[in-house]
C-alpha cells in the first residue's frame, strides 16, 4: 500500500488516500488523518479493507461522518477516530464530539489526535464509563478486548 503520494492539481495540493483510492485535498486535517491511518495500518496492523474514511451515520436524525471508522470482521464498528489539524487544541469540545458520535455507533474504542497528541479511550458499554489507555492496541488485541475474536 503506497502512502503520501502528493500532487498539484489546479494550484492545490492533493494526497492520494489509499483507503478511499483517490486523491483528496491535502488540508491540515487530512495530513493528520493520513499519518494516523498509516500508523494504524503499518504499526497496529489494522486491515485497510476494514477501515472507512468519512463513514456516514445518523445522529438524532442528522447526517454525520466520522474521520475514520475501523470495523471488526463481522462488519460492526470497532473504533472511531477523530482527527484535528495540528494547530487545533484537543479540548473538551473535541472529546464531546466523539462521545456524541459514539451514542449512535456504540463502539468500544475511541481515538482522538491532532498529530501532536494522541488519546486512546476504552468505553464500557454497560456503564458508558470512559477510560484513557496508555497506548493503542493492535487490531487483534482490540478484537480480543472487545470479545469479537
Amino acid at each position: 500500500m503506497k502512502w503520501f503520494q502528493i500532487r498539484e492539481n489546479d494550484g492545490r495540493r492533493e494526497v492520494f488516500d489509499p483507503i478511499r483510492k483517490k486523491y483528496v485535498a491535502l488540508t491540515p486535517e487530512e495530513e493528520v488523518r493520513q499519518l494516523t491511518m498509516h500508523h494504524l495500518v503499518t504499526e497496529k496492523l489494522m486491515p485497510p479493507g476494514l477501515m472507512a474514511v468519512e463513514h456516514s451515520f445518523k445522529l438524532n436524525g442528522l447526517s454525520k461522518r466520522t474521520d475514520l471508522t475501523v470495523f471488526a470482521p463481522d462488519a460492526s464498528p470497532l473504533m472511531i477516530v477523530e482527527c484535528k489539524a495540528k494547530h487545533v487544541q484537543l479540548n473538551q469540545g473535541v472529546f464531546d464530539q466523539i462521545v456524541r458520535y459514539n451514542m449512535s455507533l456504540q463502539v468500544k474504542f475511541l481515538l482522538v489526535t491532532n498529530g501532536l497528541s494522541i488519546f486512546f479511550l476504552e468505553v464500557n458499554p454497560e456503564t458508558l464509563e470512559i477510560r484513557f489507555l496508555d497506548n493503542i492496541p493492535t487490531y487483534s488485541q482490540l478484537l480480543q478486548i472487545s470479545g469479537k475474536l
